[in-house]
């Protein structure tokens, strides 16, 4: 996986929060895993996701000098 604007360099750490994609299943137990990713994304201060890879995709780093990261969080439904 490949940063844009990073001279090409892959993400150091890819990050998967799995949970169900839909209104029905916010704030359930179902969705732990999309809190914990969307945490993540918001305490490395990412930018926002974007579609990509089936899913929701953050990447950048998570500090001035710290590792590349890309948090990923699929939605594709049972396929």
């Amino acid at each position: 996986m490949r940063l844009p604007g990073r001279g090409n360099a892959p993400a150091d750490w890819l990050l998967v929060g799995l949970g169900n994609p839909g209104a029905e299943y916010q704030r359930t137990r179902h969705n732990v895993g999309f809190e914990i990713a969307r945490t993540l994304i918001d305490r490395w201060q990412l930018p926002k996701p974007k579609s990509r890879y089936r899913g929701l995709l953050a990447e950048g780093r998570t500090g001035p000098v710290a590792p590349r990261v890309a948090v990923l969080l699929p939605q594709n439904l049972h396929e």
